[in-house]
């Protein structure tokens, strides 16, 4: 949206199940491990030519204008809760929403979460298609 604003104009709202940034990932994947950060973020730039924190949504969560609802697994075990809040405060947009998924740590549980409990989903994108 940041890049060609045009491609999404018909775009009425949208639902972002977990976005994440990459460093958070990788801290918590490396933890104990001294140095564990540096190394993988110098293997990611050889590899993408990007630096970590480049690998981020939050500079471009300003530009999402659309309704967007965002899902997260609170307690997620690869990552932090404050970076997809930190995403979610930076939407461009007033209509937005955050759902915590309680109850587990597994990562995996949270994009099986909308195929199990399709109704937030469903009533989100009906308010915003009626």
């Amino acid at each position: 949206m940041s890049k060609h604003p045009e491609e999404f104009e018909s775009l009425r709202a949208m639902v972002a199940v977990q976005p994440v940034s990459l460093r958070p990932m990788i801290e918590v994947a490396t933890s104990g491990i001294p140095g564990g950060v540096e190394m993988v973020a110098q293997e990611i730039k050889k590899l993408t030519s990007f630096d970590l924190d480049e690998l981020s949504p939050l500079g471009y969560a300003k530009d999402v204008t659309v309704p967007t609802l965002v899902a997260q697994v609170r307690h997620d075990s690869a990552t932090r809760p404050d970076d997809v809040q930190g995403i979610y405060d930076n939407l461009g947009t007033a209509d937005k929403r955050l759902h915590w998924i309680e109850g587990t740590t597994r990562r995996f549980d949270g994009y099986n979460y909308f195929p199990e409990n399709p109704e937030q989903m469903l009533d989100w994108f009906n308010a915003h298609f009626a």
